[in-house]
């Protein structure tokens, strides 16, 4: 049986370096890409 990746969390500090590549309009587009990645395995602040 194949591992489950939920395991993998974005740490915060990782969230905002992504999320300031995102805002930054002189990033390449594959940044981008790696960022909003990131940023998706960030857990939500929902309980």
């Amino acid at each position: 049986m194949a591992k489950s990746n939920r395991s993998k969390v974005t740490s915060p500090r990782a969230a905002r370096a992504a999320s300031k590549v995102l805002r930054d309009g002189r990033t390449s587009r594959t940044s981008k890409t790696a960022a909003g990645s990131a940023l998706a395995q960030k857990p939500s602040k929902r309980k």
